[in-house]
């Protein structure tokens, strides 16, 4: 009951923001940007529900820009420079995203070594190796592999309507339905908000909360992995100086903005792609109105984590007085 109020909440803060942007501006609604906003919500709804399965066991990952930044990259200099085969590229990404992920999870759990540490620490090594990997040039598809990028840059023409539904859009659809089944349906999504609750109580359970803790890191980077490939698709090109800047943080306003407490165990994916919905509308309207400059942006991110964690926390005190 508790998780539905909160996806009823944030659902109607995304009611709340599209009336207000349809409001002020008259382009909002136009097809081309609708289209655009399911898109680019998609994108970043992605990254979110990676980052979603770290927060509720109680952790943070704040490399989430620099892996889709070094697989944004990678993939069209492996696929253009090297001329190895698509499929090959897109599997040594996979695997590399996997190590990565594996890799946060050992230095957590078997070093005892801060997540905050460990995934910032991530964040600017991921990108300097990209960057002495491409010599700090921008990476592209040269106009070329345009059926490949269809995964990105496609569309589903729906009857009746002007514009089409974003492949990126499917793609989210069934990450989360896969989602949802893991962390409502298995025992390691059970483990998972049980670790986020208390983590002695689960180890003392029987609960190897060491696996659950790396499981969940290797999804977050593996799913980073998926949105590095799918915003390189879609851009066309990846330049190593900026790609990928400050997604972590648009991923994480998403997570918590959709009810993922930052002290860990609670979380439902719907509200997840919900609040991702919301930071998109909410950059979508700073760009378009011309009340708002562009350069608040991050200030907007900024104060929409701090009233998720401030409502967290007031939620919490509610219920521990009730």
């Amino acid at each position: 009951m508790n998780s539905f109020k909160k996806i009823a909440g944030v659902a109607g803060l995304l009611l709340f923001t599209l009336i207000l942007a349809a409001t002020l501006s008259d382009s909002f609604l136009s097809s081309f940007n609708i289209e655009n906003l399911i898109r680019r919500s998609s994108l970043i709804g992605i990254l979110s529900i990676g980052v979603a399965f770290v927060i509720i066991t109680g952790g943070i990952d704040l490399s989430i820009g620099s892996v889709v930044c070094l697989v944004g990259c990678l993939t069209p200099f492996l696929i253009t420079k090297w001329e190895w085969h698509p499929a090959l590229a897109l599997a040594a990404m996979a695997l590399l995203s996997l190590t990565i992920g594996l890799t946060h999870g050992l230095l957590i759990t078997k070093l005892r070594l801060q997540p905050f540490i460990v995934t910032l620490c991530g964040l600017l090594i991921y990108r300097g190796i990209t960057r002495g990997l491409v010599a700090d040039q921008t990476q592209g598809f040269a106009g070329g592999f345009k059926g490949l990028r269809w995964v990105a840059k496609g569309q589903i023409d729906l009857p009746g309507l002007d514009f089409g539904l974003p492949v990126p859009a499917i793609v989210l659809v069934v990450l989360a339905a896969a989602a949802i089944y893991l962390l409502n349906y298995t025992v390691w999504g059970r483990y998972m908000m049980a670790i986020g609750q208390n983590e002695k109580a689960a180890l003392y359970s029987g609960i190897s909360t060491d696996r659950v803790t790396i499981l969940a890191y290797v999804i977050c980077s593996l799913i980073a992995g998926v949105g590095g490939v799918l915003y390189v698709f879609d851009f066309g090109s990846a330049q190593p100086v900026d790609f990928g800047n400050f997604f972590e943080l648009y991923a994480i306003a998403g997570a918590v903005l959709g009810g993922c407490s930052l002290r860990g165990g609670e979380g439902t994916i719907i509200g997840v792609i919900i609040g991702a919905a919301v930071m998109q509308v909410l950059k979508n309207m700073i760009t378009l109105v011309d009340f708002f400059s562009s350069s608040i942006e991050y200030a907007v991110i900024g104060v929409v984590i701090l009233m998720g964690v401030m409502a967290d926390e007031a939620i919490r005190r509610f219920a521990s007085r009730k």
